[in-house]
């Protein structure tokens, strides 16, 4: 599992010209940190009030995600980096 995330944070940190590809090495490092919230719970206490909270989150932050790289593509071409100037 921590390999897992560290391969997703080298990923993360070398693909940098490909919005796609780091929007999914993102998704995986919050996954892994949601798996390692569950396991940690489980341990400590039984309130999963957080990790529903968190999962929201989550799937609120792709979404956007997804819909900025959409309106990037549609009006730029492609997803890469140096296609467009972000100021």
């Amino acid at each position: 599992m921590k390999l897992l995330f560290l391969i997703s944070l080298l990923v993360f940190i070398l693909n940098l010209n490909n919005i796609l590809l780091m929007l999914l090495s993102l998704e995986l490092i919050m996954l892994m940190l949601y798996i390692y919230m569950v396991k940690y719970l489980l341990y400590v206490s039984m309130n999963f009030n957080f990790i529903l909270v968190y999962l929201m989150i989550m799937v609120c932050e792709s979404v956007l995600g997804l819909s900025i790289l959409i309106c990037l593509i549609r009006s730029h071409g492609s997803d890469y980096m140096k296609s467009f100037i972000i100021m």
